[in-house]
């Protein structure tokens, strides 16, 4: 039997393109990986501040890692390339936006089978809606999750406290 993986370092994933992304490229990173949809209600919010932080703390360490996600009522329904543009053009993304995936299910993808498993509590171990956050430290470890609603700009302080660690 394979062993569990002990931090996000180990996954690789696809990216826009379709092409390998090794997630160990982050270690001595803080992380907040986030499923996103474009159509989400919430999309404006998020965009906006996920931006902000990003534009704010990228110089100290923080990588925004953002994964497209249809399954929450088929909110995220563009290619890979009009996620790019929108996310892109319209929230001026500098951060990176990965391959679409599935965040539940039998298909879901590793990486996020990890993430619920590092981090279930009252969420349970599915993904409620888009937007669910995880901050994750410079090694690689689940730190938090945070609810859909919960705005990117009130977790600040949680990102500034890991970027603050030394290793």
């Amino acid at each position: 039997m394979a062993s569990q993986p002990q931090s996000v370092h180990e996954f690789t994933v696809k990216d826009a393109k379709g092409d390998d992304v090794d997630l160990s490229i982050y270690k001595g990173k803080v992380l907040l990986i986030v499923n996103v949809a474009s159509m989400c209600g919430l999309a404006n919010s998020n965009y906006t501040e996920l931006s902000e932080i990003y534009q704010k703390h990228k110089d100290q360490g923080l990588e925004i890692l953002a994964f497209p996600c249809n399954q929450f009522g088929s909110q995220e329904p563009g290619t890979n390339e009009e996620i790019q543009e929108f996310v892109c053009t319209r929230f001026k993304a500098e951060y990176p936006v990965f391959d679409k995936v599935d965040v539940n299910g039998s298909n879901a993808s590793p990486i996020y089978k990890y993430l619920k498993s590092s981090k279930g509590g009252i969420f349970g171990d599915s993904i409620k809606w888009n937007f669910s956050k995880f901050l994750v430290d410079k090694d690689g470890h689940v730190v938090d999750r945070y609810a859909p609603t919960t705005s990117p700009l009130s977790i600040e302080k949680d990102i500034k406290k890991l970027l603050e660690k030394v290793k």
